[in-house]
């Protein structure tokens, strides 16, 4: 048996009753369920439709995003997530070279990366060069003044933690930023690459081993292992193409408001919803959020 979930952008709540109700009859499926009306809905399948795609391109130009997953398992028990334009709405390095005065270099370089175009080793190696010199205060400062966290997050964190989830945050982004999210969102670990400081200022390198791709998919296997759960335990979620080994990996991967080239490559593509999407897909009411 399969779960089909649809769901909106919350602040639109723009999910009506003939459209879930019309899908649910062109595929012989089951009661529809709602999870948050005008937000979130699902309803049982016997089967993956064959017209799948082309039915999730349709409702994509209605600002409508399906999931279609196996109906067994779906609550999971570990959440594993990337921290740049996924935990948080920035790129912490383009944030941190906009106040360097290299912004739109890095930027340009941070997108090919993340759209699967660059090494991420070297285009990460290639940014950091560019903050070298850097006061260390900037950090601090980027944090308070420019890092705002992605909608529906702690809602995340809280309600899966509340039933039973490890969390852990994975990011090729910097430990102090993670520091930060980690702690006020929430996570119970969190792994990271560290910008090397000399006399308060960035050397303009970082610690290796660089994590990035490789060290996503480290972390998955040795975290899951150590709690004694499956892979197909996990919910993974990331935007990058760094990401894109451990959402192979995880039994849920989501592709939260990706790069195509990344989106592409998964199942489970979020476009409109915000963080909570991760709680309806596992079925998840709004009124049993943490």
């Amino acid at each position: 048996m399969f779960i089909a979930t649809l769901l909106s952008a919350p602040e639109k709540a723009n999910l009506d009753r003939v459209t879930v109700e019309s899908l649910r009859d062109a595929w012989a499926g089951g009661a529809a369920e709602w999870l948050n009306p005008g937000v979130a809905a699902e309803f049982e399948l016997p089967e993956v439709p064959a017209n799948r795609w082309q039915v999730w391109e349709g409702l994509q130009r209605l600002g409508v995003d399906l999931v279609i997953q196996p109906a067994e398992g779906r609550q999971k028990r570990m959440l594993l997530a990337d921290m740049d334009s996924t935990m948080i709405q920035q790129e912490c390095i383009d944030e941190l070279a906009d106040v360097a005065g290299v912004g739109d270099r890095v930027k340009d370089i941070t997108a090919r990366a993340m759209n699967g175009e660059l090494d991420f080793e070297g285009a990460l190696t290639e940014r950091v060069g560019l903050l070298k010199g850097l006061p260390q205060s900037v950090i601090g400062q980027v944090i308070a003044e420019r890092i705002t966290f992605m909608p529906g997050g702690r809602e995340l964190l809280a309600t899966m933690k509340a039933n039973g989830a490890y969390t852990v945050l994975v990011s090729g982004g910097f430990t102090a930023f993670t520091g930060h999210v980690a702690g006020t969102l929430g996570f119970d670990e969190a792994r990271a690459n560290t910008l090397l400081v000399a006399d308060g200022h960035l050397t303009g390198e970082v610690a290796r081993p660089i994590l990035g791709r490789e060290a996503k998919m480290q972390a998955l296997t040795e975290v899951s292992a150590r709690l004694g759960i499956t892979h197909d335990q996990v919910m993974a979620v990331g935007d990058g193409a760094n990401d894109l080994g451990m959402l192979g990996m995880a039994g849920a991967g989501v592709a939260l408001h990706a790069k195509p080239a990344v989106a592409a490559q998964c199942d489970i593509r979020i476009n409109h919803g915000d963080l909570t999407a991760l709680l309806y897909i596992q079925g998840y009411r709004v009124d049993q959020f943490a």
